[in-house]
């Protein structure tokens, strides 16, 4: 994999691509609620390409009430037959199901005192690990992501091996991913400083 001139080069050239590269990949995200989202989305990712899930995430977040663990918790049978006919999103059973159970989890974890956020970011000791990346050398998936997947599976989540898992982190700025000449790996290092 080489970069483009400025950018990682996996972002291409696809405006939305871009615009994900440019303003969220890699940003140190700390808020439990942003932390589920993104992990169901990159649940739903597996099997297809990150572009699917951008093109449709409006309309995964209209049917998942805005990602609200909440509310998607609580999710019945007409829920789940109302996604199964949503033309909008991916249409998968298991997928779906395993959202569901994700935000049973969350708010199980959350209702016993357990912090989502602070126990992801526990895996990275609470900062970002600076990735050194240079052209074709990021890895699909590192200790930290096989820790944290299994951890994720003993909970009961669902779509999260150590490959998904390690995507969820670089996306979410648990690792710094930028490569060299990228001009968001010094301001995303920032980020990860403050």
């Amino acid at each position: 994999m080489t970069e483009s001139p400025g950018r990682c080069a996996w972002c291409g050239t696809d405006p939305l691509y871009v615009a994900y590269h440019d303003a969220e990949w890699g940003v140190p995200e700390h808020d439990a609620r942003a932390l589920w989202e993104k992990l169901v989305l990159d649940g739903f990712q597996a099997g297809l390409a990150w572009i699917t899930i951008l093109r449709k995430r409006e309309s995964l977040r209209a049917a998942f009430a805005d990602f609200d663990p909440d509310v998607v918790a609580n999710f019945d049978d007409d829920d789940r037959a109302r996604l199964m006919a949503d033309p909008g999103i991916i249409r998968s059973r298991a997928k779906i199901e395993a959202a569901i159970r994700g935000a049973q989890i969350f708010v199980e974890m959350r209702d016993g005192g357990e912090d989502f956020s602070g126990w992801l970011w526990s895996f990275v000791d609470g900062a970002p690990v600076q990735g050194e990346r240079v052209g074709g050398d990021i890895p699909t998936q590192t200790d930290q992501s096989v820790a944290m997947a299994r951890a994720l599976k003993s909970s009961g989540f669902k779509f999260c091996g150590p490959v998904i898992v390690y995507a969820f982190m670089q996306a979410t700025g648990m690792v710094n991913d930028h490569v060299a000449g990228c001009f968001r790996r010094e301001q995303v290092r920032a980020m990860g400083r403050s």
